[in-house]
Order: C-alpha cells, then sequence, then structure tokens
C-alpha cells in the first residue's frame, strides 16, 4: 500500500521546532511510518520555481492536510498567509484535515489569525496542545483514528485498540480520582473532580471514535486489568547469590493498574536492599540511602511499565541478586536505535503513547528522554557502576549495587559479567573461537530468532558437554534467558540430555545434543 502523504503547514518561523519534531516523529515511529509519510516545505531541494506554485502543488499532491496555528498569521499574498492558501487549496480539494491550535489566549494572537481560526472551526475539529511532546500526542491520535476510519488496520496499535467485552462498569472512579488530583498538582491538568468519566477519558484520548474504552484505559484505571490482560503482571524473586539457584528468598506476582505495579514493584525492591544510615553533620534528621538509590530503582520500573510490549505473552520480570538488580522487559528499542542512543539526551518515542502520556501527568515519567541518562548520572554520584542496557529478545536493564560486587570489570561496551564474577576459562574462549569459526562469525549477532539459537546451542555442544555458564559466554546472553526460554523447552523436546540426570539443579549440570 502506498503510503499517505501529509503536508503540514504552518507559519514556519513560529512553528520551526514543532514542524521538524513531527517530521521526525512520524518518520520514526513503528506504527505511523509505515502508513504515513510527512512533507516539509523547507527541506525541499533548492528549485528555480515558486514557493506559491511549489506549496500548492505539493497540497494538490497529499492526502492529508496538517495545520498548526498559533499566534501569527503569516506574511500576506494575494491577502492570504500562505497556511490559509493551502488551507483552502486541501479543502477545495476534499482532503483529510487535521487542526491543531496553540493554548494562546485570543488576545495574544494577530487579528487575521484570530479570523482564520474562526473561519476553520466552523468547519474543522481541531486539538489544542501546549507543548511538543501534547502535539505529538494529539497527532498520534489523530491519525491513528484516520487509520481506523480508512480501514488501513485490521489490529489497531494496543494501547489505540478498543478492549473487547470491556464497558464503563470495569472502570474504577476512585482510581480515576487519585490521578486527577495527582496530575492537577503535578502539571497543572485542567480537569476536576467533577468531570464525567466520558470527559476525562475523551481528553486523554482513552476511548475510540465509537466511544468505546481502548486498551490503555483499562491498563491505567481498570478495577482488575489483569482480567482483561494477564501478562501485565509482573513477576518479583529475589535470590539469595549472585546466580539464578534454589532456595529462593522471595517470589510475588504483582497485580494492578500501571501506577499501583510500578509502586508496588519499587516497594518490592526496596524492601530486599540494604538501607545504611548517616550521621547529623549537617542536617538535624539523619541521612540515609539504599544500596541502589530509590531514584534509580524507581525509573527502571517505570521505563520497563511504560515502554513494554503489551501484545507479547512474557510479563516484567524483577531479579534482585546478592550483587545486582536485573530488570527484563518484553519490549524493543524503536528502529535504528542502539543502547548508545539510550546513553545521551534522546528524542522521547514511547512505544505506548496513550499509556505514557498519563504517566507523564501523574509524575511517574519526564518527555524529555533524560531518564536513562539520569540512572547514569545518579549511578556515578553514588559511587556505583553504570547501569547496562541490553536488547535482545527482550530489553534488560542490569543495577549493580557497589564496585565491589562484580568480580571482574566492566568493559567500555558495559558488556554483562557472567555469574561467577570470575573471567571464564581458556577452555570456554577456545569453545566460542570455534564456533564462530564454524558459522562464518566475526562476532556473535546479537539479534536472532528462536530457530537460529537452538541451532546454534545443538552445535556447541554437538560433540561434547557445556554448562550454562558456557552457552552464555559463548552466545553473548543472559544464563537465565537462556535457561527459561531455550534449555528447558529444548530439554522436553528431546533436544538435549543432561550430564547428571539424577540431580537436575546440580551446580555442575551440563548438557549435550542428543541422538
Amino acid at each position: 500500500m502506498l503510503k499517505k502523504k501529509i503536508f503540514i503547514s504552518s507559519v514556519q518561523s513560529e512553528f520551526k521546532t514543532q514542524r521538524l519534531a513531527l517530521y521526525e516523529y512520524i518518520l520514526s515511529d513503528q506504527l505511523l511510518r509505515k502508513f504515513f509519510e510527512p512533507f516539509l516545505f523547507e527541506l525541499m531541494p533548492a528549485t528555480d520555481r515558486k514557493p506559491n506554485d511549489v506549496y500548492l502543488k505539493e497540497v494538490e499532491r497529499s492526502d492529508i492536510y496538517l495545520g498548526l496555528l498559533g499566534k501569527e498569521y503569516g506574511g500576506v499574498k494575494k491577502g492570504l498567509s500562505p497556511t490559509e492558501m493551502e488551507y483552502d487549496c486541501a479543502s477545495k480539494r476534499f482532503k483529510t484535515r487535521l487542526l491543531f491550535l496553540t493554548n494562546h489566549k485570543d488576545e495574544e494572537r494577530e487579528a487575521k489569525e484570530r479570523k482564520f481560526i474562526t473561519k476553520v472551526q466552523k468547519e474543522v475539529i481541531r486539538r489544542r496542545f501546549s507543548s511538543i511532546d501534547e502535539l505529538k500526542i494529539a497527532v498520534y491520535a489523530a491519525l491513528v483514528k484516520y487509520m481506523e476510519t480508512m480501514e488501513f488496520l485490521r489490529a489497531l496499535p494496543f494501547d489505540a485498540d478498543f478492549c473487547q467485552n470491556a464497558s464503563w462498569k470495569d472502570i474504577d472512579r476512585k482510581k480515576v480520582n487519585t490521578f486527577i488530583n495527582l496530575a492537577r498538582s503535578k502539571r497543572g491538568l485542567p480537569l476536576t473532580l467533577s468531570d464525567s468519566l466520558n470527559k476525562i477519558f475523551t481528553h486523554l484520548h482513552l476511548i475510540d471514535g465509537k466511544k468505546r474504552l481502548v486498551n490503555a484505559a483499562l491498563l491505567l484505571f481498570g478495577k482488575d486489568p489483569q482480567k482483561f490482560f494477564i501478562t501485565s503482571e509482573i513477576r518479583c524473586v529475589h535470590f539469595y547469590s549472585n546466580r539464578v539457584e534454589k532456595p529462593i528468598s522471595s517470589y510475588k506476582v504483582l497485580k494492578g493498574n500501571v501506577f499501583e505495579l510500578i509502586d508496588q514493584s519499587v516497594e518490592f525492591i526496596l524492601q530486599k536492599l540494604d538501607y545504611s544510615i548517616g550521621t547529623r553533620t549537617e542536617h538535624i534528621s539523619i541521612p540515609g540511602r539504599y544500596e541502589i538509590p530509590k531514584e534509580i530503582v524507581t525509573e527502571a520500573v517505570v521505563n520497563a511499565v511504560a515502554h513494554r510490549d503489551y501484545t507479547s505473552n512474557a510479563s516484567i520480570q524483577i531479579m534482585l541478586f546478592s550483587d545486582r538488580l536485573e530488570i527484563w522487559n518484553p519490549g524493543s528499542l524503536p528502529i535504528g536505535w542502539s543502547v548508545e542512543n539510550l546513553k545521551q539526551v534522546h528524542s522521547s518515542i514511547p512505544a505506548n503513547p496513550l499509556l505514557a502520556e498519563p504517566m507523564y501527568l501523574a509524575g511517574y515519567i519526564e518527555r524529555i528522554g533524560t531518564g536513562t541518562s539520569d540512572m547514569e548520572k545518579w549511578s556515578k554520584e553514588n559511587g556505583l557502576p553504570a547501569p547496562i542496557f541490553k536488547q535482545e529478545e527482550d530489553f534488560r536493564v542490569v543495577l549493580y549495587k557497589n564496585l565491589n560486587s562484580q568480580g571482574k570489570e566492566l568493559n567500555s561496551q558495559g558488556k554483562e559479567l557472567n555469574s561467577q564474577g570470575k573471567e571464564l576459562n581458556s577452555q570456554g574462549k577456545k569453545r566460542k573461537n570455534i564456533f564462530l569459526q564454524m558459522f562464518g562469525f566475526n562476532k556473535v549477532p546479537q539479534r536472532a530468532n528462536t530457530s537460529q539459537i537452538k541451532e546454534w546451542i545443538l552445535a556447541i555442544c554437538s560433540s561434547d558437554y557445556a554448562t550454562l555458564k558456557e552457552f552464555s559466554f559463548i552466545l553473548e546472553r543472559n544464563q537465565v534467558f537462556l535457561q527459561q526460554k531455550y534449555i528447558s523447552p529444548m530439554l522436553n523436546e528431546g533436544l538435549l540430555k543432561l550430564k547428571y540426570p539424577s540431580s537436575k539443579n546440580s551446580p555442575k549440570q551440563a548438557y549435550i545434543k542428543a541422538g
């Protein structure tokens, strides 16, 4: 299917930043980029054609007119500004028109701009915005609605798709009221406790064009979100040592809406961390801190909840070891991103925009993409190793408690330590070199499907036993991940055999190809 062309129209000087931000957002969003192609006049190559001829011709070629209206009317040609001429051209040719207005008061706008706004208000439904991120959310919701209306999607993005079998009876008004109070105090939300659920959810884009509740509404304010989304729960486990082994100190499955899940997860982790008490050197109150500061823990949990893939059958896993905290999130980075993007200030591209907006309003997240860099900064300030971010089949964050808990130095790429905290022996390195030569790799691919990884595992142990530790080192993947997703299923399928079948949990356990 050909992509629908979006003509972005506005006074260029007033909306220079917003225009470029929208252009980049549409091209980077995993859903929007499949269906839409934005056009910006200022990005066109130089030409000897008159500007008026160029932009009006592009309006004619476009499918959607996206207009931004603010304080300024713009330069006048033939009695009209370019923006109004573009709007008239789109109207004359029956293009879809999407209008977004800044939150300025009427007296702040130029007279001709007020007159133009009065004109469009009679013809087109428009949305207001006060920041770039609010504009992105509004545009996202409008384009999703467009795709739904045009039936481009058989299934909408998870957070924007309507929730089957859900009704207003499934919404907890107390949870909504708690959010309203919090969002009013944190971000100045222009809603009150007396507003109807319909008004509140319309403002937050939590109902679709047919007034049905979308999935994000149930995750945010449902009485029992797991009734509709079983895997939205979070599984928390605390191990005594620095590896996955029994006995387990504590195990919990957390349920609730996204705000409750975050609060419960942070509480679970902090209860297991040591808390040191300082002295009254400068303040009357006695200072104290956790092994891993609360703000780092909270940021890691919030990121997992906000950015996970809710269509996955996996749940978020939180694993606390004697030396570190690991958070596994069934999600992935935006297309074209690597973990290096996370280590610097970056644009905010939420995987679930309709879920992220209320989380922002409630003060749980920020919009400027500083969360991961803040984690690095806070870790450094507290004498902790930098967080490790790793994208494989899952997205993982590893937070170490202190510099001495690592058993080996973190390299410049933040490579994950093995479970023993010691370097693997020369035999393990030799087996890795053989594996790389066997498949013609210069280095182990970080992205692979299930069948490929199974093939690699069988090749590694085709003629000799290999331990989980060796698999982890050779394939550069976490031991728990390999055990749960590959080794155990392959044992059940009869593809692997145990070295010690009578002692399945033996620390010396190894595996060999069956047959």
